[in-house]
C-alpha cells in the first residue's frame, strides 16, 4: 500500500501523469489489511476489553464466560459474515463488477471474495479459542499462547541485554 501510495504521489506531481487506479487500490489493499487483522487480532488476543468485571473473576469463570459467548453469538455472527459475504461475492463475481471510482476501476469480485475468506479464518480461530476456553476450565488456568515473531524479537533483545550487563560478548 505504501509503495502504491508513493507511486502515485510521484508519478503526480514530479511527472505530472497521475494514474486512474491509485485510489482504488489502495483502499483495496487498505480493506484487506483491516479484515485479515480481525482473526490475527483474536489469535493474539489483541483486542481491547474494557470490563471491570473480567479481571477479577478466575482464569475457569473467564474461560466459562468466553465459551458461552463465543457460542451464543460469535460463530452466529461470523456463519452471517461468511453467508452474507458469499452472496457479495457471489453477485460481483457474476456481473465482473469493477470499482466506479475511477474510469478503468479493477475489478472488485476478488477484494469481495475477502469477505468470506476472512470470515473462514475467524471461525477457525473461534474454533481454537473455544478449545483454549475448555482447556482453561479443565485446567484452571489459560494455555500458553504460542509466541508472535515480535515478541521473540524483544526476547532476544533482553538476553543480549544481559548478556551485556555479565560482561559477555554475544
Amino acid at each position: 500500500m505504501t509503495f502504491v501510495i508513493t507511486y502515485e504521489v510521484v508519478s503526480r506531481y514530479v511527472f505530472k501523469a497521475p494514474t486512474t487506479w491509485a485510489y482504488d487500490v489502495t483502499y483495496m489493499l487498505y480493506g484487506t489489511l483491516f479484515m485479515m487483522a480481525g482473526p490475527y487480532a483474536l489469535a493474539r488476543n489483541g483486542h481491547v476489553r474494557g470490563d471491570f468485571l473480567y479481571r477479577k473473576w478466575s482464569p475457569r469463570v473467564q474461560a466459562m464466560m468466553d465459551l458461552t459467548l463465543y457460542i451464543l453469538f460469535f460463530f452466529a455472527a461470523v456463519l452471517a459474515l461468511m453467508y452474507s459475504g458469499w452472496g457479495f461475492f457471489k453477485i460481483s463475481y457474476m456481473f465482473n463488477e469493477h470499482s466506479s471510482f475511477s474510469p478503468d476501476g479493477p475489478p472488485m469480485w476478488p477484494f469481495k471474495m475477502l469477505i468470506p475468506l476472512v470470515g473462514f479464518l475467524l471461525l477457525f480461530q473461534g474454533l481454537a479459542e473455544s478449545v483454549r476456553c475448555v482447556m482453561c476450565i479443565r485446567n484452571g488456568f489459560w494455555p500458553q499462547r504460542l509466541q508472535d515473531v515480535e515478541e521473540l524479537e524483544q526476547q532476544i533483545l533482553a538476553e543480549a541485554a544481559q548478556k551485556r550487563e555479565m560482561g559477555v560478548t554475544p
